[in-house]
C-alpha cells in the first residue's frame, strides 16, 4: 500500500520512547545475549580484514583520542560515531553475522537484514562514550534497536531488496539510530527528527556484494545511527514523518509498505523470538549454508577426498543462484558469494571458518584445482516451491562412477528450528577471537555477556575486550 496516512514514524518513535527492559520476554533477553556474544566475536575477527583496517586508518586520520573504542589488534579511541563505523564495518567484514527471518513466503527467505551489528556497534560506542551505562540499560537499547530494524525490514515491500537495496545498510540505519537514541534518552519530538534523518541517511546497494563496500554498508548504518541520535539531541530537525508519505522512506525505497507488519506490531511479538534469528555457522551468505552442510554430510559420510571427485553440481532456484553470483573466487570477499569455492572449502577442510577465508587459502593449489569441477545449475522444480525455504540439492559424481546425492535440510543449522548450541556459539567465538584473546580473557567475556543484565557498568566488558 502507499504511505500517505500510515503513521509509521509515530509508531516507531513511540515504541523506542516507551520500551523498557521489563517489557522484554525472558527468551528475548536470552537470545539477545547470544547475539551480543556472536557480534563481539565477529567485530574482533573482522578487525583484521583489509576493509576494516582501511576504515580504521581513515578514521584515525580524521579524528582520534576520545569517546569510544574501535576494537581489534591495536584498540584505539575515537569519537562515538567513528567507533561505530569501524566496529560496524568489522562486524560485517566476514559476512558471519546473524540474519533475520521472514514471516511469509513473499519475502525472500533469509534476506531481510543482518540485525545485530548495527545496533550493537551503536550501543557499544554510545555506552562507552556516555559512561556509567549498566548491562541492563545496554540490553534495553540493543533489543529496542534490533526490534525497530527488524520490523522496518519486514514491513517494506520485497521490491526494496529485489531492486538492489541492501537492507542491512538501509534498515540497519534505523536499528542503530533507535539503539543510540535509547541510551542518549531522546524525547518523542527528538525521536521524530531522528527517524527523519535516518530515512535520508539510509543507504547501500547490492552491486557491491563481494567487495569491501558491502561491510561498509553496515559500518555506515551504525555510524549514521549514532550521528543522527547526537544531532537530534542537539536540536537538529528533520521531517517528523520521515517514514510516511509519498516522499518518505517506505515509498521511496520500497514503493510501498505492509502497514500491518509494523503498526501495533513492534514488540508484538519481538522479532528476535518470533520468527527468530539465524546465527550463522559459516562466514558467508546465509543462502549458502544448507548447501554447505549438505556437501559436508556427503564428504563426511563417505570420507571423500578432493581427488575422489570428478564433478559437483549444486541445483537451486534463483533466490540462491542470483546473489551467490561468482563462478570462481579471486579473493576472500568474492569467495563468500561463490558456491564453487564454498563447496571446495568444505571438501578440503571439512569446515569453513576464519582460516578458510584468507588470501592464502583462496589461492591454495588444492582450492584452485577443485573449484573448476564444481558448478551450479538452475532447477525449475526447486524454483517452483518458492523462496520461503533455502532449498538446494548437491550431486557429487566420483571418479569411480558413483553419484552421491544430498538434499539440503529445510531445518538449516543455526536457524530457530535447529539453533547452534551455546557450546557451538562459544566455539565460533573462540575461532573469531583466537588471534586476539587468551583463553582466560575469552572465558571471562563469555561469562560477562551471559550475565549481562546483572552488570553494573559496561566499562567492565569494554575493558575485557581491549
Amino acid at each position: 500500500m502507499t504511505t500517505k496516512d500510515t503513521k509509521i514514524t509515530e509508531a516507531v518513535a513511540g515504541f523506542v520512547a516507551e520500551a523498557t527492559f521489563n517489557d522484554f520476554p525472558a527468551e528475548a533477553v536470552r537470545i539477545a545475549k547470544r547475539c551480543v556474544l556472536d557480534g563481539l566475536g565477529l567485530i574482533l575477527a573482522g578487525s583484521a580484514q583489509d576493509c576494516a583496517r582501511i576504515i580504521r586508518e581513515f578514521s584515525l586520520s580524521s579524528c582520534q583520542g576520545s569517546g569510544a573504542t574501535a576494537f581489534g589488534q591495536d584498540p584505539v579511541k575515537l569519537p562515538a560515531a567513528h567507533a561505530a563505523l569501524v566496529n560496524g564495518t568489522a562486524g560485517h567484514a566476514m559476512d558471519w553475522d546473524d540474519t533475520q527471518l521472514s514471516t511469509t513466503p513473499d519475502r525472500t527467505f533469509g534476506l531481510l537484514t543482518h540485525p545485530t551489528i548495527p545496533p550493537l556497534a551503536a550501543s557499544l560506542a554510545v555506552a562507552e562514550s556516555r559512561g556509567g551505562v549498566s548491562g541492563r540499560e545496554f540490553l534495553t537499547a540493543f533489543v529496542t534497536g534490533f526490534e525497530a530494524e527488524c520490523k522496518i525490514a519486514e514491513a517494506i515491500r520485497p521490491e526494496h531488496y529485489e531492486n538492489g537495496f541492501h537492507s542491512s545498510g538501509t534498515a540497519g540505519t534505523f536499528g542503530a539510530a533507535a539503539a543510540a537514541a535509547k541510551l542518549i534518552g531522546l524525547d518523542r519530538a527528538q525521536l521524530g527528527n531522528l527517524l527523519g534523518m535516518a530515512a535520508s541517511m539510509a543507504s547501500g546497494i547490492r552491486v557491491n556484494f563481494g567487495t569491501m563496500t558491502k561491510p561498509l554498508h553496515v559500518g555506515r548504518a551504525a555510524q549514521n545511527g549514532v550521528t543522527a541520535a547526537l544531532l537530534a539531541r542537539g536540536g537538529y530537525e528533520a521531517d517528523p514523518e520521515g517514514l510516511d508519505g509519498p516522499w518518505g522512506y517506505f515509498q521511496v525505497f520500497g514503493r510501498g509498505v505492509d502497514t500491518e507488519r509494523i503498526v501495533d506490531k513492534l514488540g508484538r511479538p519481538y522479532s528476535i523470538v518470533e520468527p527468530g534469528v539465524s546465527v550463522k555457522p559459516y562466514p558467508c551468505g546465509s543462502l549458502t549454508h544448507p548447501s554447505m552442510d549438505a556437501m559436508r554430510a556427503v564428504v563426511l559420510d563417505n570420507d571423500l577426498k578432493p581427488d575422489d571427485i570428478r564433478e559437483v553440481v549444486l541445483y537451486a532456484g534463483n533466490n540462491i543462484l542470483n546473489p551467490i553470483r561468482y563462478t570462481s573466487a579471486e579473493n576472500e570477499l568474492e569467495a563468500k558469494f561463490c558456491m564453487p569455492f564454498l563447496l571446495a572449502a568444505i571438501t578440503i577442510s571439512r569446515k569453513a571458518g576464519v582460516q578458510e577465508f584468507t588470501p592464502a587459502f583462496v589461492h591454495a593449489p588444492a582450492v584452485k584445482a577443485l573449484m573448476p569441477r564444481i558448478r551450479t545449475q538452475f532447477d525449475p522444480a526447486i524454483e517452483a516451491k518458492g523462496y520461503d525455504k533455502m532449498r538446494s540439492r548437491v550431486e557429487v559424481t566420483l571418479k569411480d562412477g558413483r553419484t552421491l546425492v544430498r538434499d539440503a535440510d529445510d531445518r538449516y543449522r543455526g536457524g530457530p528450528e535447529n539453533p547452534l548450541s551455546d557450546a557451538e556459539l562459544i566455539e565460533k567465538f573462540t575461532d573469531c577471537s583466537r588471534a586476539l584473546l587468551d583463553d582466560s580473557t575469552r572465558g571471562a567475556i563469555v561469562k560477562t555477556v551471559f550475565e549481562l543484565e546483572s552488570l553494573p557498568d559496561m566499562d567492565a566488558l569494554i575493558s575485557q575486550l581491549i
